[in-house]
């Protein structure tokens, strides 16, 4: 087959380096209206199950590399007491590590073996996808060279949208879907150079959504001369509607328009205003997502990643189920007797639990338990015991889970998604 992919993102890598090694493909073809891909963006969060899936895909050492596995989530306060802590990665018994990594490196990490692995010329940026049409076993799409300005025709057997949340590919299928779904949140996010806070692998939030939240990991185990990692931050401020900002990705943020909600915290030795002020770049945008679609595609063409289910970043699972879908996609193909039965096959294994997993978001499972301790204990507490009883403590376990999406017995158990040939 022939295969073209819209977007060069960590989905539509991963799904290129997935079907060149599930070998449905003669020819895969990348493309992206970016005119350079350069390591931007902040922190992210590889789950278990994505970083199997990579691992699987020989990428293990470079994961190990530039990520950090994260041992526990911490859940605080705003005075910085502890309300609960949970083990992730190898400590939740998981066979495969959780990494907190910067996104700019590890799409770079899966631009250079996309690149090596299926020839330089794989992946073709400045190139913005523009339509499509459908006729028999070929789909031709209708691209545009944003350099040349010149409008070309391009045939393939099939068509992965992997083109995020503003996807073309999408809007080709659902052209009355509208804007994203707003949350009412603003987000900003940064990264600083900070010293290594409770286990030096931990990922700890504090507040809710409220009214606002921070949330802070390090994402790079190497060390500046002072000691200090690179550190990722969130900030979540919940406002009126018309002061939430349109979805743009690359909109620089102020920080007097964020620190006002954070005075005075300071979380396992981390000064929160201190934290975002070292930051040499600040990114403000807002917490979006879109409602699950009945189909994702039709016939030789299909959506992978954001572009098929965005999602609020509760549970730090939209880059993990991105690496799933491309994963299943690539196995599904290699399955079944023809393109049109594979995409419908992997249709109908990912798009109901990721439908699952973008409400179980939409829902905030953990705010109604951490607004009932900032209500009980308003200046605070000694022992959390002495503000939740021992079944709602088990609610915010409960919570956790329904946005992570998979338990480590399952996820051990379950059969490798490798193709053998």
């Amino acid at each position: 087959m022939r295969i073209l992919i819209v977007g060069a993102g960590i989905a539509g890598l991963t799904a290129a380096l997935s079907l060149d090694a599930a070998g449905v493909a003669r020819e895969i073809q990348v493309i992206d209206s970016a005119a350079e891909l350069r390591p931007l963006g902040v922190g992210i969060n590889l789950l278990p199950h994505a970083t199997r899936e990579l691992i699987d895909l020989g990428l293990g050492p470079e994961l190990a590399r530039i990520g950090v596995p994260t041992s526990e989530v911490v859940v605080m306060d705003v005075f910085g007491n502890r309300i609960w802590r949970e083990p992730r990665g190898l400590g939740a018994g998981y066979h495969w590590p959780q990494y907190s990594i910067h996104r700019g490196e590890l799409q770079a990490v899966l631009l250079d073996a996309v690149r090596d692995r299926l020839g330089p010329d794989s992946v073709r940026t400045g190139c913005a996808f523009a339509d499509l049409t459908q006729s028999g076993d070929r789909v031709v799409s209708r691209m545009l060279d944003r350099k040349s300005r010149r409008i070309e025709d391009v045939e393939s057997d099939i068509v992965i949208g992997a083109d995020g949340l503003h996807s073309t590919v999408r809007a080709h299928f659902h052209p009355d879907e509208g804007p994203p779904r707003p949350s009412g949140i603003t987000m900003w996010r940064g990264c600083a150079r900070w010293e290594p806070f409770l286990t030096g692998e931990s990922m700890m939030w504090a507040g809710s959504n409220r009214v606002a939240k921070f949330v802070a990991y390090p994402i790079s185990p190497t060390r500046d001369e002072h000691g200090r990692v690179l550190t990722n931050w969130v900030a979540e401020v919940r406002g009126d509607a018309a002061s939430v900002p349109a979805a743009d990705w690359n909109r620089t943020g102020r920080l007097d328009d964020v620190t006002p909600h954070f005075k005075g915290w300071t979380l396992a030795s981390v000064d929160v205003c201190e934290l975002m002020a070292r930051s040499p770049k600040i990114l403000e945008y807002p917490m979006v997502d879109r409602d699950p679609l009945s189909f994702w595609g039709h016939g030789r063409v299909t959506l992978l990643g954001d572009a098929a289910h965005p999602m609020y970043p509760i549970g730090s699972n939209g880059g993990s189920q991105a690496v799933l879908d491309a994963r299943y996609l690539a196995w599904a193909l290699a399955h079944a007797d023809d393109p049109v039965a594979g995409l419908a096959d992997y249709e109908a294994v990912r798009r109901p639990p990721t439908a699952a997993i973008v409400l179980a978001n939409r829902g905030f499972p953990m705010d109604p338990i951490l607004n009932l301790v900032a209500d009980r204990a308003p200046q605070g507490f000694e022992a959390i015991e002495d503000v939740l009883s021992p079944p709602e403590l088990t609610m915010i376990n409960q919570a956790l889970r329904s946005t992570t999406g998979t338990d480590a017995k399952e996820l051990n158990l379950r059969a490798s998604l490798n193709v053998v040939r």
